[in-house]
Protein backbone atom coordinates (compact mmCIF):
# COMPACT_ATOMS: atom_id res chain seq x y z
CA UNK A 1 0.00 0.00 0.00
CA UNK A 2 0.98 3.68 -1.07
CA UNK A 3 2.29 5.67 1.94
CA UNK A 4 -0.87 7.65 3.07
CA UNK A 5 -0.43 11.47 3.59
CA UNK A 6 3.14 12.18 4.89
CA UNK A 7 4.17 14.71 2.09
CA UNK A 8 6.62 16.72 3.83
CA UNK A 9 7.67 14.25 6.16
CA UNK A 10 8.96 12.35 2.77
CA UNK A 11 10.30 15.31 1.39
CA UNK A 12 12.41 15.99 4.12
CA UNK A 13 13.04 12.26 4.17
CA UNK A 14 14.62 12.77 0.58
CA UNK A 15 16.24 15.59 1.45
CA UNK A 16 18.42 13.92 4.23
CA UNK A 17 19.12 11.19 2.12
CA UNK A 18 20.28 13.05 -0.75
CA UNK A 19 22.48 15.38 1.39
CA UNK A 20 26.13 15.37 0.92
CA UNK A 21 27.14 15.25 4.93
CA UNK A 22 25.96 13.40 7.90
CA UNK A 23 22.66 12.83 9.36
CA UNK A 24 21.89 11.92 12.75
CA UNK A 25 17.39 11.88 12.66
CA UNK A 26 15.61 11.42 15.40
CA UNK A 27 11.83 10.32 14.47
CA UNK A 28 9.60 10.50 17.36
CA UNK A 29 5.67 10.86 17.82
CA UNK A 30 2.72 9.19 20.01
CA UNK A 31 2.71 5.09 20.04
CA UNK A 32 0.78 3.58 17.35
CA UNK A 33 1.17 6.68 15.18
CA UNK A 34 3.07 5.24 12.15
CA UNK A 35 6.59 6.41 12.85
CA UNK A 36 8.34 2.73 12.00
CA UNK A 37 5.65 1.98 9.20
CA UNK A 38 6.61 5.31 7.32
CA UNK A 39 10.18 4.76 7.74
CA UNK A 40 10.40 1.35 6.53
CA UNK A 41 7.87 2.30 3.22
CA UNK A 42 9.87 5.26 2.29
CA UNK A 43 12.89 3.31 2.05
CA UNK A 44 11.49 -0.10 1.31
CA UNK A 45 13.52 -1.64 4.13
CA UNK A 46 16.44 -1.29 1.71
CA UNK A 47 19.05 -0.19 5.01
CA UNK A 48 22.59 -0.89 5.65
CA UNK A 49 21.50 -2.10 9.06
CA UNK A 50 18.18 -2.22 10.62
CA UNK A 51 17.15 -3.72 13.89
CA UNK A 52 14.23 -2.81 16.79
CA UNK A 53 14.58 -3.14 20.34
CA UNK A 54 12.93 -5.68 22.25
CA UNK A 55 10.54 -4.23 24.38
CA UNK A 56 11.13 -6.28 27.45
CA UNK A 57 14.47 -7.61 26.83
CA UNK A 58 17.47 -6.99 29.13
CA UNK A 59 20.99 -5.83 28.44
CA UNK A 60 22.38 -9.43 27.43
CA UNK A 61 18.90 -10.06 24.94
CA UNK A 62 19.81 -6.55 23.72
CA UNK A 63 23.00 -7.54 22.33
CA UNK A 64 22.07 -11.06 21.33
CA UNK A 65 19.32 -8.91 19.41
CA UNK A 66 21.54 -6.43 18.16
CA UNK A 67 24.22 -9.11 17.15
CA UNK A 68 21.04 -11.42 15.16
CA UNK A 69 20.68 -8.29 12.68
CA UNK A 70 24.36 -7.15 12.45
CA UNK A 71 24.63 -11.32 11.13
CA UNK A 72 21.83 -10.51 9.00
CA UNK A 73 23.39 -7.42 7.18
CA UNK A 74 26.91 -8.53 6.90
CA UNK A 75 29.20 -9.88 5.22
CA UNK A 76 31.00 -11.75 8.27
CA UNK A 77 29.86 -13.64 11.03
CA UNK A 78 30.15 -11.37 14.09
CA UNK A 79 30.08 -12.82 17.82
CA UNK A 80 27.80 -11.81 20.07
CA UNK A 81 29.41 -8.32 21.57
CA UNK A 82 30.35 -8.09 25.82
CA UNK A 83 28.71 -4.52 25.72
CA UNK A 84 27.42 -2.04 23.96
CA UNK A 85 30.65 0.14 22.61
CA UNK A 86 31.82 -3.80 21.24
CA UNK A 87 28.45 -3.80 19.50
CA UNK A 88 28.96 -0.32 17.58
CA UNK A 89 32.31 -1.26 16.76
CA UNK A 90 30.98 -4.22 15.48
CA UNK A 91 27.89 -2.41 13.42
CA UNK A 92 30.70 0.63 11.93
CA UNK A 93 32.84 -2.50 10.95
CA UNK A 94 29.61 -3.43 8.64
CA UNK A 95 29.12 0.00 7.30
CA UNK A 96 32.54 -0.41 6.21
CA UNK A 97 32.43 -3.41 4.33
CA UNK A 98 28.88 -2.64 2.86
CA UNK A 99 28.76 -2.47 -1.09
CA UNK A 100 25.82 0.33 -0.88
CA UNK A 101 27.21 3.33 -3.03
CA UNK A 102 24.86 5.65 -2.09
CA UNK A 103 23.61 6.96 1.60
CA UNK A 104 24.06 4.60 3.97
CA UNK A 105 20.80 4.06 6.02
CA UNK A 106 21.23 2.81 9.51
CA UNK A 107 17.59 2.68 11.00
CA UNK A 108 17.64 1.56 14.99
CA UNK A 109 13.81 1.28 15.88
CA UNK A 110 12.25 1.70 19.35
CA UNK A 111 15.65 2.77 20.39
CA UNK A 112 14.51 3.44 23.97
CA UNK A 113 13.97 0.32 25.11
CA UNK A 114 17.58 -1.11 24.19
CA UNK A 115 19.06 1.38 26.53
CA UNK A 116 18.12 -0.89 29.89
CA UNK A 117 19.35 0.32 32.82
CA UNK A 118 23.12 0.79 33.34
CA UNK A 119 23.73 -1.17 29.93
CA UNK A 120 25.93 1.64 28.83
CA UNK A 121 24.18 1.91 25.60
CA UNK A 122 24.33 5.86 25.37
CA UNK A 123 28.15 5.60 25.72
CA UNK A 124 28.14 3.00 22.57
CA UNK A 125 26.26 5.37 20.50
CA UNK A 126 28.10 8.30 21.31
CA UNK A 127 31.63 6.66 20.14
CA UNK A 128 30.23 5.60 17.40
CA UNK A 129 28.50 9.15 16.26
CA UNK A 130 30.99 10.75 17.73
CA UNK A 131 33.80 9.00 16.93
CA UNK A 132 33.58 7.82 13.28
CA UNK A 133 29.79 8.45 11.54
CA UNK A 134 29.85 11.90 11.95
CA UNK A 135 32.99 12.60 10.01
CA UNK A 136 31.02 10.31 7.07
CA UNK A 137 29.28 11.85 4.92
CA UNK A 138 27.43 8.96 3.32
CA UNK A 139 26.18 7.96 6.63
CA UNK A 140 22.09 8.67 7.79
CA UNK A 141 21.72 7.48 11.06
CA UNK A 142 17.78 7.03 11.83
CA UNK A 143 17.03 6.52 15.22
CA UNK A 144 13.18 6.15 16.50
CA UNK A 145 11.26 5.91 20.16
CA UNK A 146 7.92 6.20 21.25
CA UNK A 147 9.11 6.73 24.70
CA UNK A 148 9.31 11.01 24.38
CA UNK A 149 10.77 11.34 27.89
CA UNK A 150 13.57 9.57 26.97
CA UNK A 151 13.85 10.67 23.40
CA UNK A 152 13.73 13.86 25.59
CA UNK A 153 16.75 13.25 28.37
CA UNK A 154 18.82 11.23 26.29
CA UNK A 155 19.11 12.99 22.98
CA UNK A 156 17.24 16.40 22.96
CA UNK A 157 18.67 17.54 26.46
CA UNK A 158 21.55 15.10 26.28
CA UNK A 159 24.73 17.56 28.31
CA UNK A 160 27.11 14.89 27.85
CA UNK A 161 28.92 13.45 24.31
CA UNK A 162 25.63 13.75 22.93
CA UNK A 163 24.80 16.95 23.43
CA UNK A 164 23.51 19.06 20.16
CA UNK A 165 24.73 16.24 17.95
CA UNK A 166 20.73 15.46 17.04
CA UNK A 167 21.13 17.12 13.22
CA UNK A 168 17.01 16.78 12.29
CA UNK A 169 14.28 15.75 14.09
CA UNK A 170 10.84 14.77 12.96
CA UNK A 171 7.76 14.77 15.18
CA UNK A 172 5.09 12.28 13.05
CA UNK A 173 1.90 13.80 14.06
CA UNK A 174 -2.08 11.65 14.04
CA UNK A 175 -3.66 11.85 10.52
CA UNK A 176 -5.68 14.84 9.27
CA UNK A 177 -9.00 14.10 8.32
CA UNK A 178 -8.24 14.08 4.72
CA UNK A 179 -5.78 11.50 5.42
CA UNK A 180 -8.40 9.21 7.38
CA UNK A 181 -10.52 9.85 4.48
CA UNK A 182 -7.88 8.83 1.97
CA UNK A 183 -6.65 5.63 4.20
CA UNK A 184 -10.79 4.31 4.77
CA UNK A 185 -10.46 4.69 0.59
CA UNK A 186 -7.27 3.00 -0.37
CA UNK A 187 -8.77 -0.05 2.40
CA UNK A 188 -12.40 0.37 0.93
CA UNK A 189 -14.12 0.86 4.22
CA UNK A 190 -17.09 3.27 3.21
CA UNK A 191 -17.90 5.78 5.72
CA UNK A 192 -19.55 9.09 5.61
CA UNK A 193 -17.95 11.89 6.26
CA UNK A 194 -19.52 12.51 9.53
CA UNK A 195 -18.56 8.88 10.79
CA UNK A 196 -14.88 9.65 9.45
CA UNK A 197 -15.76 12.51 12.21
CA UNK A 198 -16.97 10.57 14.58
CA UNK A 199 -14.11 8.07 14.24
CA UNK A 200 -11.53 10.98 15.14
CA UNK A 201 -13.41 11.56 17.85
CA UNK A 202 -12.75 8.18 19.42
CA UNK A 203 -9.29 7.10 17.78
CA UNK A 204 -7.84 10.48 16.78
CA UNK A 205 -6.66 9.96 13.46
CA UNK A 206 -3.93 7.19 14.86
CA UNK A 207 -3.00 4.63 12.01
CA UNK A 208 -2.75 1.24 14.32
CA UNK A 209 -6.66 2.21 15.23
CA UNK A 210 -7.87 2.86 11.88
CA UNK A 211 -6.28 -0.64 10.73
CA UNK A 212 -8.43 -2.32 12.71
CA UNK A 213 -11.60 -1.66 11.41
CA UNK A 214 -12.89 -4.31 9.27
CA UNK A 215 -14.84 -3.33 5.92
CA UNK A 216 -17.92 -5.75 6.11
CA UNK A 217 -19.16 -3.75 9.58
CA UNK A 218 -20.39 -0.60 10.02
CA UNK A 219 -18.50 2.17 11.79
CA UNK A 220 -21.10 1.35 15.07
CA UNK A 221 -20.22 -2.31 14.39
CA UNK A 222 -16.43 -1.64 14.34
CA UNK A 223 -16.02 0.47 17.47
CA UNK A 224 -18.62 -2.43 19.48
CA UNK A 225 -15.95 -4.96 18.46
CA UNK A 226 -12.79 -2.52 19.03
CA UNK A 227 -13.57 -1.61 22.60
CA UNK A 228 -16.74 -2.76 24.19
CA UNK A 229 -16.85 -6.67 23.10
CA UNK A 230 -15.37 -9.37 25.52
CA UNK A 231 -12.28 -9.79 23.43
CA UNK A 232 -12.01 -6.35 22.18
CA UNK A 233 -8.45 -5.25 21.19
CA UNK A 234 -8.78 -2.27 22.25
CA UNK A 235 -9.77 -2.78 26.19
CA UNK A 236 -6.17 -2.82 27.53
CA UNK A 237 -4.92 -0.24 25.27
CA UNK A 238 -5.56 2.54 27.61
CA UNK A 239 -2.81 1.14 30.14
CA UNK A 240 -0.71 -0.81 28.13
CA UNK A 241 0.15 2.53 26.20
CA UNK A 242 1.15 4.43 29.09
CA UNK A 243 2.99 1.18 30.28
CA UNK A 244 4.95 1.07 27.55
CA UNK A 245 5.58 4.81 27.34
CA UNK A 246 6.76 5.89 30.69
CA UNK A 247 8.56 4.48 33.89
CA UNK A 248 6.44 5.02 37.16
CA UNK A 249 3.06 4.54 34.23
CA UNK A 250 0.84 5.24 37.59
CA UNK A 251 1.52 8.53 37.95
CA UNK A 252 1.07 9.56 34.53
CA UNK A 253 -2.29 7.76 34.33
CA UNK A 254 -3.50 9.57 37.95
CA UNK A 255 -2.70 12.63 35.87
CA UNK A 256 -4.19 12.48 32.78
CA UNK A 257 -7.38 11.22 35.08
CA UNK A 258 -6.95 14.34 36.80
CA UNK A 259 -6.60 16.70 33.77
CA UNK A 260 -9.45 15.37 31.80
CA UNK A 261 -11.88 15.53 34.56
CA UNK A 262 -12.57 18.71 33.71
CA UNK A 263 -12.61 19.76 29.74
CA UNK A 264 -10.93 23.64 30.13
CA UNK A 265 -8.39 21.49 31.73
CA UNK A 266 -6.32 22.26 35.01
CA UNK A 267 -3.80 24.13 36.35
CA UNK A 268 -0.53 22.83 37.94
CA UNK A 269 -1.82 23.63 41.32
CA UNK A 270 -5.17 21.70 40.65
CA UNK A 271 -3.49 19.07 39.22
CA UNK A 272 -1.29 18.60 41.96
CA UNK A 273 -4.28 18.85 44.74
CA UNK A 274 -5.75 16.38 42.43
CA UNK A 275 -2.88 13.76 42.37
CA UNK A 276 -0.82 14.72 45.68
CA UNK A 277 2.40 14.91 42.94
CA UNK A 278 4.19 18.26 43.26
CA UNK A 279 7.56 19.45 42.08
CA UNK A 280 9.76 18.71 39.14
CA UNK A 281 8.31 15.31 38.99
CA UNK A 282 5.09 16.62 38.67
CA UNK A 283 6.80 19.06 36.13
CA UNK A 284 8.48 16.31 33.63
CA UNK A 285 5.05 14.07 33.99
CA UNK A 286 3.33 17.05 32.48
CA UNK A 287 6.81 18.14 30.23
CA UNK A 288 6.46 14.23 28.70
CA UNK A 289 2.94 14.33 28.30
CA UNK A 290 2.66 17.10 25.86
CA UNK A 291 5.39 16.03 24.05
CA UNK A 292 3.63 13.04 23.61
CA UNK A 293 0.88 14.19 22.43
CA UNK A 294 -1.62 13.25 25.01
CA UNK A 295 -2.12 16.91 26.52
CA UNK A 296 -1.45 20.48 25.55
CA UNK A 297 -0.55 23.62 27.45
CA UNK A 298 -2.25 26.48 26.83
CA UNK A 299 -2.94 30.19 28.07
CA UNK A 300 -6.33 31.56 28.28
CA UNK A 301 -6.05 35.42 26.21
CA UNK A 302 -4.85 37.60 28.61
CA UNK A 303 -3.66 35.49 31.23
CA UNK A 304 0.26 35.66 32.20
CA UNK A 305 2.42 31.82 31.39
CA UNK A 306 2.00 31.54 35.30
CA UNK A 307 -1.50 31.04 34.62
CA UNK A 308 -1.07 28.19 31.72
CA UNK A 309 -3.73 25.38 31.72
CA UNK A 310 -3.31 21.42 30.73
CA UNK A 311 -5.85 19.78 28.87
CA UNK A 312 -6.13 16.40 27.51
CA UNK A 313 -6.79 16.14 23.84
CA UNK A 314 -5.45 12.69 23.44
CA UNK A 315 -9.40 11.68 21.95
CA UNK A 316 -8.78 7.74 22.49
CA UNK A 317 -7.80 8.47 26.63
CA UNK A 318 -11.08 10.65 26.59
CA UNK A 319 -13.40 8.40 25.19
CA UNK A 320 -11.91 5.46 27.39
CA UNK A 321 -12.56 7.88 30.38
CA UNK A 322 -15.88 8.88 29.56
CA UNK A 323 -17.29 5.47 28.40
CA UNK A 324 -14.35 2.31 28.78
CA UNK A 325 -13.58 2.65 32.08
CA UNK A 326 -14.63 1.72 35.55
CA UNK A 327 -18.22 0.66 36.00
CA UNK A 328 -18.74 1.47 32.44
CA UNK A 329 -16.81 -2.14 31.32
CA UNK A 330 -19.86 -4.07 32.13
CA UNK A 331 -21.37 -2.10 29.13
CA UNK A 332 -22.98 -4.71 26.42
CA UNK A 333 -21.24 -5.95 23.21
CA UNK A 334 -23.39 -3.55 20.80
CA UNK A 335 -22.93 -1.01 23.68
CA UNK A 336 -22.35 1.68 20.94
CA UNK A 337 -24.62 0.64 18.17
CA UNK A 338 -27.34 0.78 20.48
CA UNK A 339 -27.31 4.22 22.46
CA UNK A 340 -27.17 6.59 19.35
CA UNK A 341 -29.40 9.21 20.48
CA UNK A 342 -28.72 8.66 24.60
CA UNK A 343 -27.97 11.82 26.55
CA UNK A 344 -24.92 10.68 27.43
CA UNK A 345 -23.23 9.59 24.34
CA UNK A 346 -24.91 13.54 22.62
CA UNK A 347 -23.08 15.35 25.36
CA UNK A 348 -19.77 13.43 24.55
CA UNK A 349 -20.02 14.65 20.83
CA UNK A 350 -20.26 17.98 21.35
CA UNK A 351 -16.85 18.19 23.39
CA UNK A 352 -15.22 15.71 21.43
CA UNK A 353 -16.22 17.71 17.74
CA UNK A 354 -14.36 20.41 19.83
CA UNK A 355 -11.02 18.56 20.04
CA UNK A 356 -11.50 17.43 16.23
CA UNK A 357 -11.37 21.15 15.81
CA UNK A 358 -8.67 21.76 17.61
CA UNK A 359 -6.69 19.41 15.64
CA UNK A 360 -7.28 21.58 12.80
CA UNK A 361 -6.69 24.69 12.93
CA UNK A 362 -4.28 24.76 9.43
CA UNK A 363 -7.76 23.95 7.95
CA UNK A 364 -9.95 26.56 9.59
CA UNK A 365 -7.51 29.13 8.80
CA UNK A 366 -7.27 27.57 5.49
CA UNK A 367 -11.27 28.21 4.88
CA UNK A 368 -11.29 31.66 6.38
CA UNK A 369 -8.37 32.58 3.84
CA UNK A 370 -6.22 33.50 6.57
CA UNK A 371 -3.30 31.10 5.99
CA UNK A 372 -0.77 33.32 5.06
CA UNK A 373 -1.55 36.10 8.02
CA UNK A 374 0.18 35.64 10.80
CA UNK A 375 -1.46 34.26 14.05
CA UNK A 376 -1.68 33.42 17.50
CA UNK A 377 -4.58 30.82 18.81
CA UNK A 378 -5.34 30.78 22.30
CA UNK A 379 -8.93 29.78 24.34
CA UNK A 380 -10.52 32.30 26.95
CA UNK A 381 -12.03 31.80 30.29
CA UNK A 382 -12.98 34.36 32.44
CA UNK A 383 -14.23 32.76 35.37
CA UNK A 384 -14.68 35.76 37.87
CA UNK A 385 -17.75 36.64 36.52
CA UNK A 386 -21.49 34.82 36.61
CA UNK A 387 -22.39 33.19 34.18
CA UNK A 388 -18.71 31.94 33.47
CA UNK A 389 -17.50 32.50 29.63
CA UNK A 390 -15.30 30.12 27.59
CA UNK A 391 -14.36 30.38 24.25
CA UNK A 392 -12.36 26.95 23.07
CA UNK A 393 -10.47 28.53 20.15
CA UNK A 394 -9.55 32.03 19.69
CA UNK A 395 -7.27 33.06 16.45
CA UNK A 396 -5.73 36.57 17.01
CA UNK A 397 -4.51 37.80 13.75
CA UNK A 398 -2.37 40.27 12.67
CA UNK A 399 -4.31 42.72 10.31
CA UNK A 400 -6.06 43.24 13.62
CA UNK A 401 -8.62 40.89 13.36
CA UNK A 402 -9.68 37.68 16.23
CA UNK A 403 -11.70 35.12 15.39
CA UNK A 404 -13.80 33.46 17.99
CA UNK A 405 -14.42 29.67 16.97
CA UNK A 406 -17.82 28.54 18.53
CA UNK A 407 -17.87 24.85 17.51
CA UNK A 408 -20.66 22.93 17.38
CA UNK A 409 -21.90 19.38 16.24
CA UNK A 410 -25.06 18.70 14.28
CA UNK A 411 -26.83 15.91 12.13
CA UNK A 412 -28.30 18.76 10.37
CA UNK A 413 -27.46 22.37 10.13
CA UNK A 414 -27.63 24.47 13.52
CA UNK A 415 -29.48 26.68 13.87
CA UNK A 416 -29.13 29.60 16.39
CA UNK A 417 -32.20 30.26 18.53
CA UNK A 418 -33.36 33.12 20.53
CA UNK A 419 -31.20 31.79 23.88
CA UNK A 420 -28.54 30.34 21.76
CA UNK A 421 -27.71 34.11 20.35
CA UNK A 422 -28.29 36.32 23.30
CA UNK A 423 -25.90 33.75 25.51
CA UNK A 424 -22.97 34.50 22.01
CA UNK A 425 -24.10 38.15 22.29
CA UNK A 426 -22.93 38.51 25.85
CA UNK A 427 -19.83 36.31 25.01
CA UNK A 428 -19.21 38.89 22.67
CA UNK A 429 -19.63 42.36 24.63
CA UNK A 430 -16.89 40.62 27.36
CA UNK A 431 -14.50 39.50 24.80
CA UNK A 432 -14.87 42.87 23.57
CA UNK A 433 -13.97 44.60 26.31
CA UNK A 434 -10.80 42.37 27.01
CA UNK A 435 -8.99 43.14 23.87
CA UNK A 436 -10.02 46.61 23.16
CA UNK A 437 -12.03 48.91 20.47
CA UNK A 438 -8.95 49.10 18.62
CA UNK A 439 -9.85 45.35 17.37
CA UNK A 440 -12.62 43.67 15.57
CA UNK A 441 -13.80 40.77 16.90
CA UNK A 442 -15.39 38.17 14.35
CA UNK A 443 -17.72 34.96 15.17
CA UNK A 444 -16.90 32.14 12.87
CA UNK A 445 -19.04 29.04 13.34
CA UNK A 446 -17.31 25.55 12.56
CA UNK A 447 -19.95 23.07 12.24
CA UNK A 448 -20.86 19.90 10.43
CA UNK A 449 -23.43 20.47 7.94
CA UNK A 450 -23.40 24.52 8.17
CA UNK A 451 -25.91 27.02 9.85
CA UNK A 452 -29.33 28.06 9.38
CA UNK A 453 -29.38 31.45 8.04
CA UNK A 454 -31.64 33.00 10.17
CA UNK A 455 -32.06 36.58 11.47
CA UNK A 456 -29.56 35.55 14.62
CA UNK A 457 -27.31 34.36 11.66
CA UNK A 458 -27.94 37.77 9.93
CA UNK A 459 -26.54 39.66 13.23
CA UNK A 460 -23.90 37.74 14.87
CA UNK A 461 -21.89 35.50 12.24
CA UNK A 462 -19.21 36.73 9.89
CA UNK A 463 -17.50 33.47 8.75
CA UNK A 464 -18.73 29.58 8.67
CA UNK A 465 -16.79 26.30 7.83
CA UNK A 466 -18.12 23.32 7.87
CA UNK A 467 -17.22 19.62 8.44
CA UNK A 468 -16.19 19.40 4.69
CA UNK A 469 -13.51 22.20 5.11
CA UNK A 470 -11.82 19.99 7.63
CA UNK A 471 -11.07 17.30 5.12
CA UNK A 472 -8.97 19.60 3.09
Amino acid sequence: MEIIGRKSEQELLRSYYEANEPEFLVVYGRRRVGKTYLIREFFDDDFCFFVTGLANGNKSEQLANFNKALNEYGKEEFSVADNWLEAFAQLKNLIKTSSIQNKKVIFLDEMPWMDTHKSGFITGLEAFWNGWASGRPDILLIVCGSAAAWVSKKLFKNTGGLYNRVTQRMLIRPFTLGECERYFNARDIVYSRLQMVESYMIFGGIPFYLRQMRKELSFAQNVDRLCFADNAPLKNEFYEMYHSLFRRPQHYIQVVEAIGSLGRGLSTGEISHATKLSGGGLSAILENLELSGFIRRYQSYGKTERDALYQLIDPFSLFYLRFMKGSHVARDEDFWANTESTGEKNSWKGYAFERVCLAHVAQIKRKLGISGVSTSVYSWLKTDSEPRFQIDLVIERRDGVFNICEMKYSIKEYELTESSSEKLRKRLWVFSDVVGENKAVHTTFVTTYGLKHNKYWAELVQSEVTMADLFT
